[in-house]
């Protein structure tokens, strides 16, 4: 997966904005203002911070060792870094975007959920 595609990908979800609030090198995407994607720009392969559930976290990093291990510079029981790179499935790599993202958003107070309803 290219960064345009991934950056596309969560640029086009409901409420997302993008920055470089940790430096040039690391793009991060943030819903309501919250965190659900950070990206190393310098890192070939690609490398992305995930927001996932713990158990589907560990479950991930088992499966896909070496693809998938914990969070970078992250709380590791809540993020992973995922490699992506050719072995690793496109499609599972934009589900886990979604499983991020619908995470960040199931977090939000009240009144940011309801003002991403109405965006």
């Amino acid at each position: 997966m290219t960064i345009d595609s991934f950056r596309d990908y969560c640029l086009a979800k409901k409420g997302v904005t993008e920055g470089l609030p940790f430096g040039p090198d690391t793009l991060v995407f943030k819903v309501m203002g919250k965190m659900f994607a950070l990206v190393a720009l310098d890192e070939v392969p690609l490398r992305a911070n995930l927001k996932c559930e713990p158990d589907r976290a560990i479950q991930l990093r088992e499966e896909y060792d070496g693809q998938i291990i914990p969070g970078y510079h992250m709380n590791k029981q809540h993020w992973n870094t995922l490699v992506m790179d050719h072995r690793l499935d496109p499609k599972l790599i934009l589900e886990l975007v979604d499983h991020s993202y619908e995470l960040v958003v199931s977090s939000l107070t009240g009144k940011l959920k309801k003002e991403l309803v109405n965006l």
